[in-house]
């Protein structure tokens, strides 16, 4: 028997500060840049109930984890259930199973942040944030990290939403915080556009995209959806988080291959190729990036590992038992 850490949404909660996420995210990002093994997520589709079983892994042998997540989202529940199996990537054994619900927000947000930083203009104080929810928050956060932002607009359809997010972060970050009436006015002349929606149809005009603005789309996992048109990502040097996601479940990307915009190879490099020094990232001020973030077992694993770590320094959680198969498979 092999024990394993146990670790709930609430035991991990405040283990690591948005900044630190980052950190730990650019690492495996670095990683996969290198050679590190990973692949877009694997989905699977019920429509009586409606929902969707997912899962999506990735090795970060420098890190010395691997694993991923696994989670449902709809069925007859109506509700999404994460989690997050963390194998030591040297002996296999299981370190960790991680209840990943709270740390969705904030591993996603650092990958997002990692793009700014490594596509965004060194000089961006201007964000647009579309979106309010919980994913959109996790964004501000990270990003908040890697820019020092002097002004930050938020658009949500719904007033009251974007009006709390607004109130919030304006309490908290030293930039300006504050809501608008639409996306064209958030994103006018704005250095980074962050888009965190459900959207299906675009949530950004291109025409309204000023030169040398950076776009993070984290909404978007279907080929059916986007957040960004056709003019939005044929305009822009692409760089999604893995380069085989892009013509897999990349909507925009997708839709603006099938429109004869782009060919397969508008693909620049893929994240951990430009944080690794393998590929260039922005190269001139004017340039529009976009970083397509859907979600990968590497921001998963480095999160996961980093909280496994704070834990086990904290004695925080509880042990369960895993049989190894020579034992388990024997009866030995």
């Amino acid at each position: 028997m092999t024990e394993t850490l146990f670790l709930t949404s609430d035991a991990i909660d405040d283990l690591a500060t948005p900044a630190e996420y980052v950190d730990a995210v650019r690492e495996g990002y670095r990683q996969r840049g290198e050679g590190a093994p990973a692949h877009p997520r694997s989905k699977f589709l019920r429509a009586d109930p409606a929902g969707m079983f997912t899962s999506y892994a990735a090795i970060l042998p420098e890190t010395g984890a691997m694993g991923g997540y696994m989670y449902s989202a709809g069925f007859g529940a109506g509700d999404g259930w994460f989690m997050t199996p963390l194998f030591d990537a040297d002996s296999g054994a299981p370190l960790a199973l991680l209840d990943g619900a709270s740390m969705n927000p904030f591993k996603t947000g650092a990958a997002g942040a990692v793009g700014v930083d490594e596509l965004a203009r060194d000089d961006a104080d201007t964000l647009a944030i579309i979106g309010s929810g919980a994913q959109a928050r996790g964004q501000l956060h990270a990003t908040a990290t890697v820019r020092d932002f002097t002004e930050v607009r938020v658009y949500s359809p719904t007033p009251e939403n974007r009006e709390a997010f607004a109130a919030d972060f304006d309490d908290t970050l030293a930039a300006d915080v504050h809501a608008v009436d639409s996306s064209t006015a958030a994103v006018a002349d704005a250095d980074v556009v962050i888009t965190a929606t459900q959207a299906s149809e675009p949530v950004v005009d291109g025409d309204d995209i000023a030169p040398g603005t950076h776009i993070t789309a984290m909404g978007q996992y279907s080929a059916d959806a986007r957040e960004l048109d056709t003019d939005t990502i044929a305009n822009a040097t692409y760089v999604p988080d893995l380069r085989e996601r892009a013509t897999f479940d990349a909507g925009s990307f997708i839709q603006a291959l099938e429109a004869g915009a782009i060919t397969e190879d508008h693909v620049h490099a893929e994240l951990g190729e430009v944080v690794a020094g393998v590929e260039p990232g922005r190269t001139n001020d004017d340039e529009i990036t976009v970083f397509d973030s859907g979600g990968t077992g590497i921001e998963t694993v480095a999160a996961a590992y980093l909280l496994y770590e704070r834990a086990s320094e904290r004695g925080l959680g509880q042990t369960i038992e895993f049989a190894p198969a020579s034992e388990a498979l024997t009866g030995n």
